[in-house]
Formats: C-alpha cells, sequence, structure tokens
C-alpha cells in the first residue's frame, strides 16, 4: 500500500487494516491503529509504519485510546516466506525469550547483524525492537484481562525483570502497569481464575478480523483424539506440551464485538508463565485468527466454481498447528484412510503417551512425544508396513534433529525435507506444510475428498453472472489455480463440499473427508 492507500484506510476507520500497519502522528507523539476514532490528522503530520515496534523506536506511544496493540497480526506473515516473515512467526512464538536474537538468527541461517539488516529494512526495527514490541502486547492483554500480579504479569510476557516490564510498559503506553490496568477495570477483556491452591487459569478474548466461520470446530472435532483434546461444534480444548511443562487451553465459538471486530474466547493454563505468550501465539495459528477474510472471500467469489460456496460459507478459515511434529505423526496416521480410520489408531497410539492430572478438563494424557515413538516396540500403527516405517523414520529424524519443521520454515524447504523421508508423498508433505505453517496457498488434487467436493461444486452449477474460474468443463486444477494465493482456503471450501450434509443434500455417496 503505497501513503494515499493507507491514509484513505485511515480517514475511513476501516478495521480490515488493523494489525497490517499503524499511524503514526508528529503532532500528538502517538500511533494508533488504522480504525482510531480520533479525528482524522492531516496528511503533513501522519507517518505509517509496518509495525509498532518501528513507532516505538521512532519514539511515538501507543494511543490510550485506540490500543493499537490490541489487533489480530497481519496476514502478511503467513502469506510471505522470506526471511522477514519467517522471523516474525519464530518472534511470535517465542524464539527470542527462550535463545536470544543469536539463537533466532541461527534458526534462519543468518549472521545476528544480517538478520537485523534484512528486519529493519523490511520493517523497520531490529529484531529485539520487535520482540520488546511484541512482550508489551502481551503484557497490556495480561494486564487488562486477568487479576494476575503485576510481577506475575512482567514475567509471563517474557520480560526478564520487573524493572524492564516497568519501563517498557511505560514507555510504550505512557502509563504504569498499574494505571493501565486501573484505566481498563471497567472493561475487562477477561479474568484469572482457579481454585486456591489449584492451577492458575486465565480466560481472555483474543481478537480476530470478521466475518469467522466456527466451522473450524467441526475439523477440528472430527480430528479429535481420546484424552488428548476434545471437542464440539461449539468448543475445543486440549492438552500441549511447552518447554516449563504441561499447558491446556479451551476455546469457544468467535464472537463480534462491534463495530466490525471479532474475538476468539479462550481459557489457558500454564505450568510456567513464560509460556504463556508461546501457548497464546499457537492458539492464533491454531484457529488462523490473523487471516484477512475480506480478501480471501472476495477473490474465492470471483471465481464460477467456488463463487456460491465462499458467499454461503464467509470467513472460512484454515485449522492451524500447535505442535508441528505432531501434525507430522497425525499426517502419516492419515495416508490412504479416512478421517475416522486415523483417528481411530491415533486413539491407541496416544495410550502410549504420559498420563496427565488435569482436573476438570476430561483430559488425561499428553500426545506421545516423537523420541517415545522412534523407540516404542512393536507397530505404532495397523495397517500397511509401509505407513508404520514411515512413522517411526519420521520420528526418529525428529528426536534427533536430523529433522526440523515448525513456524520459522520455508514452505519449499519443509515441503522438500518432508519429501525425502521414506513413505511421504506429496500429498503428506503439502499438507504438512498447510497446516504448519498456516501456508494459504496448498492444493491437494490427489485428496479423495477434494475431488469429490469439486464433483459437488461442478454438480451445484456456476457462480453469479460475471464470477470467472475457467471455461465450462475447466479442470479442477484449472479452477483452483485461478484463486492463487488462496488455494487452501479453495481446498477447505472443496472439504467442506464432501462433507457428509453435501452429501445428503446431492444423493451422492462420497468419502468421508481424508485426513
Amino acid at each position: 500500500m503505497d501513503f494515499w492507500q493507507q491514509y484513505r484506510a485511515i480517514d475511513a476507520r476501516d478495521v480490515r487494516f488493523d494489525g497490517q500497519f499503524v499511524t503514526a502522528v508528529s503532532s500528538t507523539g502517538i500511533y494508533c491503529r488504522p480504525s482510531c476514532p480520533a479525528r482524522t490528522p492531516k496528511p503533513s503530520n501522519v507517518t505509517f509504519y509496518r509495525t509498532s515496534a518501528a513507532a516505538h523506536e521512532a519514539g511515538y506511544r501507543a494511543c490510550k485510546r485506540c490500543l493499537p496493540e490490541a489487533v489480530p497480526g497481519d496476514p502478511e506473515w503467513n502469506l510471505r516466506s522470506d526471511a522477514a516473515a519467517r522471523a516474525m512467526r519464530l518472534i511470535a512464538d517465542g524464539e527470542v525469550d527462550r535463545s536470544g536474537v543469536a539463537g533466532l538468527a541461527a534458526r534462519l541461517g543468518y549472521s545476528t547483524r544480517h538478520l537485523n539488516r534484512i528486519l529493519r529494512d523490511e520493517l523497520g526495527a531490529g529484531a529485539l525492537a520487535l520482540a520488546r514490541a511484541h512482550r508489551a502486547q502481551t503484557a497490556r492483554t495480561l494486564l487488562t484481562a486477568s487479576t494476575l500480579r503485576v510481577a506475575d504479569v512482567a514475567f509471563a510476557a517474557g520480560f526478564g525483570s520487573v524493572r524492564q516490564f516497568n519501563d517498557t510498559v511505560q514507555q510504550v503506553f505512557d502509563l504504569t502497569p498499574r494505571q493501565l490496568r486501573d484505566a481498563s477495570r471497567q472493561q475487562r477483556d477477561g479474568v484469572a481464575d482457579g481454585s486456591p491452591g489449584g492451577p492458575l487459569r486465565i480466560s481472555l478474548f483474543l481478537p480476530t478480523r470478521l466475518p469467522y466461520d466456527n466451522g473450524i470446530f467441526g475439523f477440528l472435532a472430527a480430528r479429535a483424539v481420546d484424552g488428548v483434546e476434545r471437542a464440539t461444534p461449539a468448543g475445543y480444548e486440549r492438552l500441549v506440551d511447552l518447554p516449563a511443562g504441561p499447558a491446556w487451553f479451551r476455546a469457544g465459538i468467535a464472537e463480534s464485538r462491534g463495530t466490525g471486530q471479532g474475538a476468539l474466547p479462550v481459557t489457558v493454563s500454564v505450568a510456567g508463565l513464560a509460556d504463556l505468550p508461546a501457548l497464546l501465539s499457537r492458539i492464533r495459528r491454531l484457529f488462523d485468527l490473523d487471516a484477512d477474510p475480506v480478501a480471501i472471500d472476495a477473490s474465492l467469489a470471483r471465481n464460477a466454481f467456488l463463487a456460491r460456496a465462499a458467499t454461503a460459507v464467509p470467513g472460512m478459515r484454515l485449522p492451524g498447528s500447535v505442535d508441528p511434529a505432531e501434525t507430522l505423526v497425525r499426517a502419516i496416521a492419515g495416508q490412504q484412510v479416512t478421517v475416522a480410520a486415523a483417528t481411530r489408531a491415533l486413539g491407541t497410539l496416544a495410550q502410549a503417551g504420559p498420563a496427565i492430572d488435569a482436573p476438570g478438563t476430561g483430559l488425561s494424557r499428553m500426545f506421545p512425544a516423537v523420541a517415545h515413538l522412534a523407540d516404542a516396540p512393536g507397530p505404532l500403527l495397523p495397517g500397511p508396513r509401509r505407513r508404520d516405517d514411515a512413522l517411526r523414520e519420521a520420528a526418529r529424524q525428529l528426536a534427533s534433529g536430523t529433522l526440523e519443521i515448525g513456524v520459522g520454515s520455508s514452505p519449499e524447504a519443509l515441503r522438500g525435507d518432508l519429501l525425502r523421508l521414506p513413505g511421504v508423498g506429496p500429498w503428506t508433505a503439502d499438507y504438512v506444510t498447510m497446516r504448519v505453517l498456516g501456508h494459504p496457498d496448498v492444493h491437494l488434487p490427489t485428496d479423495a475428498a477434494v475431488r469429490s467436493g469439486w464433483r459437488y461444486l461442478v454438480t451445484r452449477g456456476a457462480g453469479p453472472p460475471g464470477a470467472r474460474g475457467g471455461p465450462p468443463g475447466a479442470s479442477l486444477d484449472e479452477a483452483v489455480a485461478a484463486v492463487r494465493p488462496w488455494r487452501s482456503y479453495a481446498t477447505l471450501h472443496l472439504w467442506r463440499g464432501a462433507a457428509p450434509g453435501a452429501r445428503r443434500r446431492t444423493g451422492e455417496e462420497l468419502p468421508d473427508i481424508v485426513a
């Protein structure tokens, strides 16, 4: 976007652009989100920054009225696979807090100096400043959304000391932590609860763009592994292994909070407060809270074959991953079988995971670690030996560090690494890339449910006048290619078309959605 496109967005107070840039106003010394309700500043007083960290570096503080940190993330970090985008995904996942800027640079294959040069050129701030801005955002959320002690908020947000926390909050928000909490006491986003002596649970709302299709809960429910996770069409909860120990979260259906903004209600519990930012980041990725649904739906609606589906189900979300290694295990288990069969096999496999005492959750086990699967005796999965051997070899390579998968990978590198595993083909590699990276442009042409969903959409006929997606009789590949870079979302609509509800409407015998 150029200056005047951004200026028109702030003049219209367009919530779709919240999180994609900030507006710094020289006459006031503050920066705002694009939808800030304050009077539109003069163009001569405005500077647009790609990130809030860049505005901090330039000496601006956050607006107390619009709270520019309380917005969804930038959808571009999932669209792009360059060093800056991969760094932003890793920073959100807590890599700088765990291993420092040097560790982040090593994960990306750059020197610290070169990485900081890339980030300053692209985003206006170095890695440490970007991580600091992310900590400030987490701190604001916890101060306004919980009753945690201020010192606990400091360490939960990733700060090394209370003094560092106080200085950052004062500089960014022009308020002390207690003033920030008191200012929002009447508009609290959530609470911290838990019985005396029991686990601390924090309930809060994670912002997202509207519209939001809560059908993602049905997707997760169909794949829920007993003991590890539980899902219904209206909620999802699971156990997650994090550095400090087992963590738990529960999410409810997303809801509108007025003025075009939405939020996903979540309740979380962690073994160590330092794990909280990473857990919240993984929840955001699992539920695709940073997507731009308006842009995605507009592209799909211009396609003759997908127009009706996109119009009927706006705001479709791409299910992500809270554990990349586990996602690969699940994908291998789902090769050439239905969702129901794969889920049953994974339920048996999960019995080997460590038992967890999680009172009040109904969950009892962590998904088994790859090191355990690599050394487990006997077959891991029922069925073809080739699939079982593929799973064991993947577990061995993950446990030894020979294979690394995570949000810092590039799609091309991740896909190539997976295809080098024996017994892993293009479908598995593409599916894992789509889920782990939240990659929006993955096509699964060999997937049985994709092909069935395609037949269903073709049977329904073309979309409204003006839609385009290829000539009559266009192939699946031609139609899906027309919606790049959103082929993953087209895949979700095709899967939805292959679901039992679509089967009943058409009378077709369609297979269950695979994996």
